[in-house]
C-alpha cells in the first residue's frame, strides 16, 4: 500500500546520488546531563552497497523515514500526552499515525539487544503517568525525564519519574521475551526516594507491551490495556 494511502503523508523528495559517494546526515539531540562516548567513525559503504533510490529496500527506508517523522510532528507540541487527553480529533490523529509506523514494522524483530537501552518519554496515553507529570507541582517540585530502563539480558525493566534534582519515583519490574515484539512484565517493587530518604512500595500488577517500531532514536509501543508510548534514546544512563 503507499505511504500516502497508509499514513496520510508522501515520501520526501531525493535527489539523484551518485555511484561514487553518499552522505549520511544525522542530526544530534541535545540533553542535559548526556554521557558521552567517543567511537570512532565507520568508514562509507562501498558504492556498490548504496541501494538505489528506485530500489524496494530504498523505498521502504523512504517510507520508514516519512511515517517516523510525521508521528513525531505530531507530538512535538503535546506536553508528552497532558494536552492529547483534552483533544480527541489530536489523539485520533496520533493513533492512525502510530498504526502507520505499526504497519511498516510488523514484520520487525523488536525484542532483541537493540531494546536494552534507557528510553525517554516523548509522549504516551497512560493516564497514570500523565497524571503524576501534571500533579507535581502541587507538592512543590516538577516532573523531570520520564524514563523506561530496559536491559534483556538481564530481564529487568525499570520504569522511572524523576523530581529533580533529587528526587525519583521507580518501579522495578522481570521481563520475558514472549515474541518477536512482545515482552511480559511483572512488577517486583516500587520505591518513592527523595534526597536522604526512601519510602519501599509493594509490588502491583503484570502485563504485557508490544513495540511496534524501533531504530536508532526512537519506540514505539502499545500495552495491554491499550495505551500508547513514543519514547527515544536518552544520551545517559539511569541508575538507582
Amino acid at each position: 500500500m503507499p505511504l500516502r494511502q497508509l499514513c496520510g503523508v508522501a515520501p520526501p523528495h531525493h535527489h539523484p546520488v551518485t555511484t561514487t559517494s553518499a552522505q549520511y546526515l544525522r542530526t544530534p539531540l541535545q540533553f542535559q546531563n548526556p554521557n558521552k562516548s567517543t567511537k570512532p567513525r565507520s568508514a562509507l559503504p562501498a558504492a556498490s552497497a548504496i541501494p538505489r533510490i528506485g530500489s524496494s529496500s530504498s523505498t521502504a527506508a523512504q517510507s520508514r523515514w516519512a511515517a517516523k517523522q510525521h508521528l513525531l510532528g505530531l507530538i512535538s507540541d503535546q506536553d508528552r500526552g497532558l494536552k492529547t487527553q483534552r483533544d480527541p480529533a489530536k489523539l485520533n490523529s496520533i493513533v492512525e499515525a502510530i498504526n502507520c509506523i505499526a504497519e511498516l514494522g510488523r514484520d520487525t524483530v523488536t525484542t532483541g539487544d537493540s531494546l536494552s537501552a534507557a528510553w525517554r518519554l516523548l509522549w504516551t496515553t497512560e493516564k497514570e503517568q500523565l497524571f503524576i507529570i501534571e500533579k507535581a507541582p502541587l507538592l512543590g517540585t516538577k516532573a523531570g525525564d520520564v524514563l523506561q530502563v530496559i536491559d534483556v539480558e538481564k530481564g529487568s525493566l525499570n520504569n522511572v519519574i524523576t523530581f529533580p534534582p533529587d528526587g525519583v519515583f521507580f518501579v522495578r519490574s522481570t521481563i520475558e521475551i514472549a515474541s518477536t515484539q512482545r515482552v511480559n512484565f511483572r512488577f517486583t517493587s516500587a520505591v518513592l526516594r527523595g534526597k536522604n530518604w526512601e519510602i519501599p512500595l509493594p509490588p502491583f500488577g503484570q502485563g504485557w507491551f508490544e513495540t511496534v517500531y524501533l531504530d536508532e532514536e526512537i519506540r514505539v509501543a502499545k500495552d495491554i490495556r491499550g495505551d500508547y508510548l513514543v519514547v527515544d534514546r536518552a544520551p545517559y544512563t539511569w541508575k538507582e
